[in-house]
């Protein structure tokens, strides 16, 4: 039933099904949930194969299961292959390379992969980069022309501290803004039912801190004129000369 491996480990045979009567059924559900929402974004067979051996009938989805997970999006085309290819770039310890575009433009980066993160409803690669010497945190979905490379690398250690990715996100600018009532839905969604507070005039006061400033202007103007920000001043001005410069592009 088992191989014997290295330092220990041991494998199972090819095709061996898994006793489930060591699991409750709620354990199995539990397992078939993780296991098919990292099948939602990975054309590797291999959690496929896992899942027929806990749900030997072929069926991705039973009617007994309350709780579906699809973390795939219209990206998977680009992203299911990236994934791939970071993990085994992970496993053998070699660097990636790719093209990263951000708010001031594109650049090269070449780093030690070591995770790959699903967190703020997006992916991430968390590696050391051999620019910035430094553990960071990249979008998957702002990386492209990605590339295993041959060149080696020993492996860093870190520590508790170096994933905090919440320090990636500082919240260094304290955005005070009205929204129309009719924008709560979105708010909620966004933000949470607790991010505002209604006005007397009826509108929402919106006090929240945000890191990336143009991230936080572009999300403003997608709400066009159900918004007013009243603070930080810089902010408004900007979002003002942003309005006058659409205006003057459709003059």
């Amino acid at each position: 039933m088992t191989t014997q491996g290295f330092d220990g480990g041991i494998s199972i045979a090819k095709g061996y099904k898994i006793d489930k009567s060591v699991f409750t059924k709620q354990e199995i559900e539990d397992v078939l949930t993780a296991l098919k929402g990292l099948y939602s974004v990975s054309y590797n067979s291999k959690y496929g194969r896992l899942i027929e051996k806990f749900q030997p009938n072929n069926k991705i989805y039973s009617l007994t299961e309350n709780i579906l997970i699809d973390l795939s999006s219209h990206y998977k085309d680009s992203l299911a292959p990236k994934i791939g290819l970071i993990k085994s770039a992970i496993t053998d310890r070699n660097l990636i390379r790719f093209n990263y575009f951000y708010s001031k433009g594109q650049v090269r980066r070449t780093i030690e992969p070591y995770l790959v993160v699903f967190r703020w409803s997006s992916w991430y690669v968390f590696g050391y980069c051999t620019e910035k010497k430094g553990f960071r945190l990249f979008k998957l979905n702002r990386l492209w022309e990605l590339e295993k490379l041959k060149e080696y690398y020993e492996e860093k250690e870190f520590d508790n501290k170096d994933v905090d990715f919440n320090r990636f996100f500082t919240n260094e600018i304290n955005l005070v803004a009205k929204f129309d009532q009719k924008t709560k839905y979105r708010l909620i969604e966004d933000y949470g039912i607790n991010c505002f507070t209604i006005e007397r005039d009826d509108r929402l006061l919106f006090k929240w801190g945000f890191t990336n400033r143009e991230t936080m202007i572009s999300w403003l103007l997608g709400f066009g004129d159900s918004v007013e920000v009243i603070e930080p001043a810089e902010i408004r001005y900007e979002i003002i000369n942003k309005a006058k410069d659409i205006l003057n592009k459709y003059n």
